[in-house]
């Protein structure tokens, strides 16, 4: 599966130079990671892909995703990242909703027998 750079891309020019295989083009301005030449360093000294390694916004080179569902599930999965990290996040959000919920149905209650009585 190859790389691909992203809208995330500040054009710093480090991955041109890394690149082992020379897959990393500049086009029209743009940074084109061309498929036919990216092994995502496979099989070289490298362990991590060097374009990705070398990118300083971490997320300006990913790899492209055979799918939607793929794509779809790396981004469900980093989002649930970033929400599991916070302690007890569910829990406070559960109690927040649920007394906000509880507010609102008294109030509604007493609106209803205000009403009818």
């Amino acid at each position: 599966m190859a790389y691909q750079i992203t809208s995330q891309c500040i054009s710093c020019h480090r991955c041109l130079s890394v690149c082992p295989n020379d897959a990393v083009k500049l086009i029209d301005g743009l940074h084109v990671i061309d498929a036919a030449l990216c092994t995502n360093c496979a099989g070289s000294i490298y362990s991590v892909p060097q374009c990705q390694a070398i990118c300083p916004t971490s997320n300006g080179c990913v790899k492209q995703p055979h799918d939607y569902w793929e794509s779809w599930f790396a981004n469900y999965n980093r989002s649930l990242a970033k929400l599991t990290k916070k302690q007890d996040y569910w829990e406070r959000w559960f109690n927040y909703y649920s007394q906000k919920f509880s507010e609102q149905l008294s109030r509604h209650q007493s609106e209803v027998v205000g009403v009818s009585g």
